[in-house]
């Protein structure tokens, strides 16, 4: 394993292989920064995408496929957001006030010196050195929001895509066939959420697939362990029609 403060590297990165890339997969928060909330609300979906970092490390352990991860917790840094929008270091989140995450100019500046730009140029040097047939961008997400528990969200897993959907043309249909309730742009848009394969999947041209499962499906390692074998085995159908 590679490792840096911002981002952690798990398996060997192979050229027309698989790079698994979550950028929530850690709720660590270094003991210099205070961001003021209860403790327990970091094992919470708004400090984690739950049970991603798990199912990136099982399959990482496959021949081909890698898997870059966030190494903090999205409340200290979140790597899918724009560096200067307010969301990067979140004030609330789903109904919690941050208020460590309250930074002047010159705080901002640095938690992006410190996290945010050594995460995003190491993935670019690891898919220049690396090039994957497929990158797969693994998240997870809430069976409901706390703000908005009358809105459930039916979908066992999601599919997400700004302006290439070529991946997820040909994954919709597998994700269909395993029995699962699939999300097309659920429970919400790439085409709104997507900066990390904006940036270096849709801007350089490389095919991506954007997953997120919904968290009751990763509660535990016998769903982690189904999930990394579904997903190595479908993103490498992918690939390979993709290379048709």
């Amino acid at each position: 394993m590679r490792e840096h403060e911002a981002w952690r590297l798990l398996g060997q990165p192979r050229f027309g292989g698989i790079l698994v890339v979550s950028d929530h997969a850690s709720n660590t928060v270094p003991a210099d920064i205070e961001l003021g909330i209860a403790s327990e609300l970091l094992t919470q979906h708004i400090a984690v995408d739950i049970g991603v970092a798990e199912v990136g490390a099982l399959m990482a352990q496959r021949p081909g496929i890698a898997a870059f991860q966030g190494n903090v917790s999205r409340l200290v840094c979140d790597f899918n957001r724009e560096e200067h929008g307010p969301a990067v270091f979140p004030i609330a989140s789903d109904g919690h006030a941050i208020p460590g995450n309250m930074l002047d100019h010159a705080g901002h500046l640095a938690r992006l010196d410190r996290f945010y730009h050594p995460y995003h140029p190491a993935l670019s040097a690891l898919l220049d050195e690396a090039p994957p047939a497929l990158i797969l961008s693994l998240h997870s997400f809430t069976p409901q929001l706390a703000s908005h528990p009358e809105q459930g969200r039916p979908w066992q897993v999601g599919v997400l895509y700004n302006h290439d959907d070529r991946a997820a043309r040909i994954a919709i249909p597998l994700l269909a066939a395993e029995g699962l309730v699939v999300g097309d742009q659920q429970p919400y848009s790439g085409q709104l959420l997507n900066h990390t394969m904006n940036r270096h999947a849709e801007a350089e041209g490389r095919p991506y697939l954007g997953i997120e499962i919904r968290q009751d499906q990763l509660s535990d390692a016998a769903g982690q362990a189904k999930w990394a074998e579904r997903l190595a085995r479908i993103c490498n159908e992918v690939a390979l029609k993709l290379g048709d």
